[in-house]
């Protein structure tokens, strides 16, 4: 029986471990979908500001540390893409989220079955 506790307290000390693991990953995924929500909402300003702009207007790009003389159109499409990668960045990282959810409750289940096999084999004995 001593030997079963020690099992038992092994098993939740492992999963009291992954647990705040898991959360501290789902943290930093939460963050980095902020900032990604933050850089679309950016975008988005951006095109709205930009909306009433003649196509003859002098706009320029941001490249690294230049800027890129362009037409309006080509920073439409520029900041539509943009838009659109911050959607795939969102979409995956809550998939990721999802996915550790799902497995840390998997983990969490197969803890509770251990403690219900524990308690039935002690009923019978």
């Amino acid at each position: 029986m001593a030997q079963m506790d020690i099992e038992l307290k092994k098993a939740f000390a492992e999963m009291q471990i992954n647990k705040i693991e898991t959360t501290k990953k789902m943290n930093m995924i939460d963050m980095k979908c902020d900032m990604v929500k933050t850089g679309k909402h950016k975008y988005q300003l951006t095109e709205k500001g930009t909306s009433d702009l003649t196509n003859d207007t002098r706009v320029y790009l941001s490249v690294g540390r230049m800027f890129v003389l362009t037409d309006v159109q080509n920073m439409r499409n520029d900041l539509k893409q943009k838009q659109e990668k911050c959607d795939k960045a969102i979409i995956l990282l809550n998939k990721k989220k999802e996915f550790l959810a799902k497995s840390l409750k998997d983990q969490e289940d197969g803890l509770r079955e251990l403690v219900q096999q524990r308690k039935d084999a002690d009923s019978t004995k």
